[in-house]
């Protein structure tokens, strides 16, 4: 299993995961962006509050994505009742 050391908002992490690296790099350069996108006219606001925001905005984009996965898997089991009467 590969060790990632990344460095996220001054902060050095280490991990092992089975994921592969351009889901890694993929998800670091989705949190820096974010982040930015977050810092840029917050005023001055702790990393510590910047941070809870940006996990409260991923959490809320995960469940928007939970709800629409499950209307569309309820459409294709309505499509395919339809079909297999």
């Amino acid at each position: 299993m590969p060790r990632y050391t990344l460095n996220l908002f001054g902060l050095d992490i280490s991990f092992k995961t089975d994921a592969e690296s351009t889901r890694i790099e993929a998800a670091q350069a989705l949190l820096e962006k974010r982040f930015k996108d977050l810092t840029t006219g917050a005023g001055d606001l702790s990393k510590e509050k910047m941070l809870t925001f940006l996990l409260l905005s991923l959490a809320d984009d995960y469940l928007v994505g939970e709800a629409k996965l499950a209307r569309l898997e309820e459409k294709i089991g309505e499509i395919l009742e339809k079909n297999l009467e």
